[in-house]
């Protein structure tokens, strides 16, 4: 599908596509997601004060997402392989600001050096390098510094044909929202609704310490996709209250 087919499509979104042109392109391939639904309590020790935590009936949810990011580049200019592609992993979870509910990255980590610092220095985000490695039916990262490491063995199974209310609140986000030491930063996106297939873990092993005491055990949920054409707008920088 064409660009401006795909920025025509909007009946899933959930509030109109931002004004103005967007500036930046990207693929967000081959996508594992993995959900756990996490305490209260332990999650707010990572949320700044002036995001609110989303809730899915009552309950916060954590996930895992691993995939391959291709082709990044900004309007009007051709992606360059060696920066716009690379493995990238996230772990994120669910927030509010401002009457829009989007994701908060806890960890952001991709495959590529350089890559890892040009996406930090144009966004903000938090960006570091690990070690990944993926084939067919595996993907793995360690990062040397912090110790984190991630197995996954897979399998795709058929297409999940009947989705639950809780696979849309997991997946059809359109707002980034990430802070530094003085600003929240907003980041609006839009693509087309995820396709998603059904996926069969063999193989789980996370070590991240900063976040086992809630990713733990097997997923809550779990979604595999082949991918969306993501287009983002700009940073829109938002001065912290507390």
């Amino acid at each position: 599908m064409k660009s401006k087919e795909i920025i025509n499509s909007t009946s899933h979104r959930p509030w109109e596509i931002p004004k103005g042109s967007w500036k930046f392109y990207q693929e967000w391939n081959r996508a594992i997601f993995l959900h756990w639904e996490v305490e209260l309590s332990e999650l707010e020790k990572h949320i700044p004060k002036d995001l609110e935590i989303d809730l899915f009936e009552g309950k916060p949810w954590v996930s895992v997402v691993a995939f391959t990011m291709e082709n990044i580049r900004p309007k009007y200019t051709p992606s360059f392989s060696p920066i716009s592609n690379f493995d990238e992993i996230n772990i994120r979870t669910y927030v509010k600001s401002q009457g829009k509910s989007g994701v908060y990255f806890l960890s952001i980590e991709g495959g590529t050096k350089l890559s890892c610092k040009i996406a930090k220095a144009i966004s903000e985000l938090p960006y570091r390098y690990s070690k990944m490695k993926r084939l067919e039916g595996h993907y793995s990262a360690r990062n040397n510094t912090s110790k984190d490491q991630l197995t996954i063995d897979f399998s795709i199974e058929e297409r999940l044909e009947d989705k639950q209310p809780i696979d849309y609140w997991l997946t059809e986000r359109y707002a980034l929202f990430q802070d530094t030491n003085d600003y929240i930063n907003a980041f609006e996106i839009h693509h087309l609704e995820w396709d998603i297939q059904n996926m069969k873990l063999k193989t789980f092993e996370f070590d991240y310490p900063k976040f086992n005491r809630f990713i733990k055990n097997e997923p809550h949920r779990i979604h595999y996709s082949k991918g969306v054409k993501v287009f983002a707008w700009g940073k829109n920088k938002r001065k912290k209250l507390s």
